[in-house]
C-alpha cells in the first residue's frame, strides 16, 4: 500500500496573528497617512505630448500583479533588433517635496509579506493610474534600444510618451506559448534576444544564480511552503531589465551624474573557500575555470550542486549605491561584471525614479533637475535602510511560517540536504525536500551536500525558530 503524502499547512489564524506582531515590531506600515492619500486622490498628472499608443506593448509579471512597472515590445531591425521598454512614469504623478514624495522617501521600497504588501505608493497610484495595466493609456519613460545581431546595444534613446499595453501575461503562460509554438512574434523575439543577452553576460564574465525560490502560498484556508524554480522566460525577461540598467549606467557615467548599483569584487580568499567546498562536495572545478562558468554548470536539482549554489550566494554580499560625481571612478557590479543602475521598477523602488529622471535629462541634452541632483547624495543611505528592513521582514515572516507549518510535529523524521555548515560551531543549515523548509540543524559531523534523515527537535512559533538534528 503506497504511503499517503502528508500536507504541511499552517493554520491561518496562527500565521495572521504572528505576521501582525512582526509588522508591529519592525514598524512595517499597513496604510498611508491621510495627507498622503489626499495628495494621491488630487493628482492631475503631467501627461507627455508624444504618443506611442500604436506600439503593441505587453507586460509579463507574476499572476495577479497590479503594480506593473514595465511593458515590452521587440521587433526585428535589419540584422538586429529594436527593443522598446516602457517604464511607469511616476514623475508624471508625484510632485517633488509633496506628501507622496516625502512618504516614498521615508519608505524606500515596497515590502512584501505572505499576507500583506506594504507599497511604496498608495494603491490608487501604484495599482491604478500609474500602473501599465492593459488597455489603459499611461504616461511612461520609453527606452528605445537598438541592438546588433549579437544583442549588443548600438543606439539608445529615452523619452516620455503615452503608451497602451495590449496584454497582461504571466510567466507560465508565456513559457507555455513559447514551448508549443503559439507565442506571438514579440514574445518569440524576447526569447531570442534573452538568449543573446545571456551569451553576452557569459562573455563579459557575469553570473546569475538559478536557485529555487522558497515561497509562502495560501492553501486550503492556511499557508503552505513551496520551492519554485525560475522559468527560462523569467531569465530572458530579466535580461531586458538588466540591459536597460546597464545602458542607464553608461549614460550617467558619461555625464558624470547619477546613481549606480554596485557590488564589490569577490575576494581571492572567498574563491579559495569555494574551491575547498567544491572538493568536499566532489564537484569538479578545473583550475582554468572561473567561478561564473562553474556556477552556470550547476543543476539545483542535484543535492551537491544545490549546496554549492547556496554557498555561492555568500559571494554576492555588500551591494550598495554609488553617487556619480565628476572625477570619481565608477564602481562595477561584480556579479554583472559591468556598471549597472536600478531604473526599471519605480513603482516599487524609490531610487529608480531619480535614475529615470537623470537619464531623461541626459538624453534630452538638458541639466538634471535640481530636485533630482539635490536628492542623490542621501539616496544610498535611504535605500540601505529600506533594504535592511525589507530583508529582515521577509526572513522573519518566513521563519514564522516554517515554525507554524511544522508545529506539533516534533520528533518526526524528514529528508533533507545539508546546504551550509558552521566551521566553528557544531551546526549548519538543512534544506528539506518536503515541506519546503530551510532551517538550522545541530550536529557535530555534518557533511556539506549530504542527503540525510533529520529529526525535528523544535518548531517554536513564538520564537520563530525551527531546529533539526541528524537521525
Amino acid at each position: 500500500m503506497p504511503l499517503r503524502q502528508l500536507e504541511f499547512v499552517a493554520a491561518d489564524d496562527v500565521v495572521e496573528r504572528g505576521l501582525g506582531e512582526i509588522r508591529e515590531q519592525l514598524k512595517i506600515p499597513e496604510g498611508f497617512p491621510a495627507e498622503v492619500l489626499d495628495d494621491a486622490r488630487s493628482i492631475e498628472p503631467d501627461l507627455p505630448d508624444e504618443d506611442h499608443t500604436d506600439v503593441p506593448f505587453v507586460t509579463i509579471d507574476p499572476p495577479g500583479s497590479r503594480d506593473l512597472d514595465q511593458a515590452l515590445h521587440i521587433e526585428r531591425r535589419g540584422d538586429g533588433y529594436r527593443v522598446r521598454y516602457a517604464i511607469a512614469d511616476v514623475g508624471a504623478f508625484v510632485t517633488p517635496g509633496g506628501p507622496l514624495d516625502d512618504e516614498a522617501r521615508e519608505r524606500g521600497l515596497t515590502m512584501y509579506g505572505p499576507d500583506l504588501r506594504s507599497p511604496l505608493y498608495p494603491g490608487i497610484l501604484s495599482e491604478g493610474m500609474a500602473s501599465l495595466l492593459p488597455d489603459e493609456p499611461r504616461p511612461a519613460l520609453v527606452w528605445n534600444l537598438d541592438l546588433d545581431e549579437a544583442g549588443e546595444p548600438i543606439d539608445v534613446d529615452l523619452r516620455r510618451a503615452m503608451v497602451r499595453s495590449r496584454e497582461q501575461y504571466d510567466y507560465a503562460t508565456v513559457q507555455r506559448q513559447l514551448d508549443d509554438g503559439t507565442a506571438p512574434t514579440p514574445l518569440r523575439l524576447l526569447a531570442e534576444v534573452g538568449r543573446l543577452r545571456t551569451l553576452v553576460e557569459q562573455r563579459r564574465g557575469g553570473v546569475s544564480l538559478p536557485i529555487p525560490d522558497q515561497q509562502v502560498v495560501p492553501y486550503n484556508g492556511g499557508w503552505r511552503l513551496e520551492y519554485e524554480s525560475p522559468l527560462p522566460v523569467e531569465g530572458w525577461n530579466a535580461q531586458i531589465s538588466l540591459l536597460t540598467g546597464m545602458v542607464a549606467a553608461d549614460l550617467m557615467t558619461g555625464a558624470g551624474i547619477g546613481l549606480l548599483r554596485t557590488l564589490p569584487p569577490t575576494r581571492e580568499e572567498d574563491i579559495d573557500r569555494m574551491r575547498r567546498i567544491a572538493r568536499a562536495l566532489e564537484i569538479a572545478w578545473p583550475g582554468n575555470v572561473g567561478y561564473p562558468e562553474l556556477v552556470r554548470s550547476l543543476d539545483s536539482g542535484i543535492p551537491a550542486h544545490s549546496a554549492m549554489l547556496a554557498e555561492a550566494t555568500t559571494l554576492f554580499s555588500g551591494a550598495y549605491y554609488q553617487v556619480i560625481e565628476p572625477g570619481t571612478e565608477p564602481k562595477r557590479h561584480a556579479a554583472l561584471a559591468t556598471t549597472y543602475a536600478h531604473t526599471t521598477a519605480p513603482l516599487r523602488r524609490l531610487v529608480d525614479r531619480f535614475v529615470g529622471e537623470t537619464c531623461l535629462a541626459i538624453c534630452a541634452g538638458r541639466e538634471v533637475p535640481d530636485w533630482v541632483s539635490e536628492a542623490l547624495p542621501a539616496l544610498p543611505l535611504t535605500m540601505a535602510r529600506a533594504q535592511s528592513r525589507s530583508g529582515t521582514y521577509e526572513a522573519v515572516c518566513l521563519n514564522l511560517v516554517e515554525a507554524a507549518v511544522l508545529s506539533g510535529r516534533e520528533g518526526q523524521t524528514f529528508t533533507g540536504v545539508v546546504v551550509d555548515i558552521d566551521r566553528d560551531k557544531p551546526h549548519g543549515d538543512v534544506q528539506l525536500r518536503h515541506p519546503a523548509v530551510h532551517a538550522r540543524i545541530d550536529g557535530a559531523d555534518l557533511a556539506l551536500g549530504a542527503e540525510i534523515a533529520v529529526r525535528l527537535i523544535e518548531a517554536s512559533v513564538e520564537d520563530r525558530r525551527v531546529v533539526f538534528a541528524p537521525v
